[in-house]
């Protein structure tokens, strides 16, 4: 099995499983709209994906509207849902032990860096970590392959063919594979085994334990 040097981590549906936190900030937003959304259950698909653009294809709003929607969203997440919000049992002790072996920890995510900073310092991991690069505030940087190839950036004399992403999405398979770097696809989180099946990560591990495997820490 393959070993690696760096690997970089997506944040929700990944380390944390983010449901109450982001749904509830979807569920204000919509409110701002006038549109009533009583089921969270439905506004899971909104995890994971960059916020405009799910804004965009799930209630059809234009440009102006997804945006607005946006920043709704953050008056909820910033004070209140980015707190509801919890770590994957195993993941504290997957970190420990790729850390006490020398592999170089990143977190590349879609969120903010500014709430993804917070959340992973909140929850104790932020000493695992040598980075935390996320999406700008402005909206910038929101596509996992920038996010991927900053985080690279910072990597000077490491061989693409040593270092993995880790995330729940297919934009976290699809950004990996633009980046030039394999992926290793969790079931665990909020992608359908499917639709990760279908972009042919290099691996998938459907519980944490699996994935502490496939990183040589299990």
């Amino acid at each position: 099995m393959k070993t690696y040097d760096v690997v970089l981590f997506d944040l929700d549906g990944t380390l944390t499983d983010p449901q109450v936190g982001i749904t509830r900030s979807i569920q204000y937003a919509l409110a701002k709209f006038n549109i009533a959304e009583p089921d969270l259950d439905k506004l899971i698909a909104f995890i994971g994906p960059p916020l405009v653009e799910s804004f965009k294809v799930y209630y059809g709003f234009d440009d102006r509207q997804a945006w607005q929607a946006r920043e709704y969203y953050r008056e909820y997440f910033a004070v209140q849902g980015i707190y509801e919000n919890a770590v994957y049992p195993g993941i504290p002790a997957l970190l420990s032990a790729l850390a006490r072996q020398g592999t170089r920890l990143m977190v590349a995510t879609s969120k903010p860096t500014l709430y993804a900073e917070e959340i992973v310092k909140h929850f104790g991991l932020a000493p695992f970590f040598e980075l935390v690069a996320g999406s700008h505030m402005d909206g910038t940087r929101t596509d996992k392959q920038e996010v991927i190839e900053y985080v690279i950036t910072h990597l000077s004399g490491v061989a693409k063919g040593r270092i993995v992403m880790v995330g729940d999405r297919k934009h976290d398979i699809i950004g990996a594979r633009k980046a030039g770097v394999d992926c290793i696809a969790v079931a665990y989180g909020y992608g359908e085994p499917a639709e990760l099946k279908q972009e042919k990560p290099a691996y998938i591990a459907y519980t944490v334990a699996e994935l502490a495997v496939l990183l040589g820490a299990g």
